[in-house]
């Protein structure tokens, strides 16, 4: 520390004036590119996120009702006899639902979609329900097209 003490006091007033204005920027850039510029995109990409999920939670509060009143209104159950797998995929090409996976077991059926809209998805399943086929176990989550959904898994039976 003192060799750079000596050093600098041997420059001239000029070089010295120049050494603490360069000390300065070189302080105030780590400053700004170190900690100021980091924290603030951090800020903004979370901001991001938060209204994003806001978004999301609006649109499937206001959407759950719906599923709701669906469930409910299927009070009228039939009883299935057919082909399950048959009735799974006439009734899904009706309402533009892509089926990626489809595994029969027993008297069950396990179904897989990779994106559909959330709306056709619920007006398919009360189609399903009014048939006379059982909901027994659905996995839903979202997808990242807004209003998509996935069905991770949907298990079907017959009433």
């Amino acid at each position: 520390m003192d060799k750079l003490k000596s050093t600098f006091l041997q420059l001239s007033n000029r070089e010295q004036r120049l050494v603490i204005i360069s000390a300065v920027l070189v302080l105030v850039a780590i400053f700004y590119w170190g900690i100021w510029s980091p924290l603030s995109t951090s800020l903004e990409r979370n901001q991001t996120a938060v209204n994003n999920q806001t978004e999301l939670l609006e649109w499937v509060q206001k959407n759950a009702n719906r599923a709701v009143q669906l469930r409910k209104s299927g009070g009228n159950k039939a009883s299935f006899s057919g082909s399950l797998p048959q009735a799974v995929n006439q009734s899904a090409n009706s309402m533009k639902i892509t089926i990626s996976r489809m595994q029969p077991q027993d008297d069950e059926l396990q179904v897989w979609i990779d994106q559909a809209p959330f709306n056709n998805v619920l007006s398919w399943l009360q189609s399903l329900e009014k048939t006379g086929v059982s909901i027994l176990d659905i996995d839903i989550a979202e997808s990242d097209l807004p209003g998509q959904v996935k069905i991770r898994r949907l298990k079907l039976g017959k009433s």
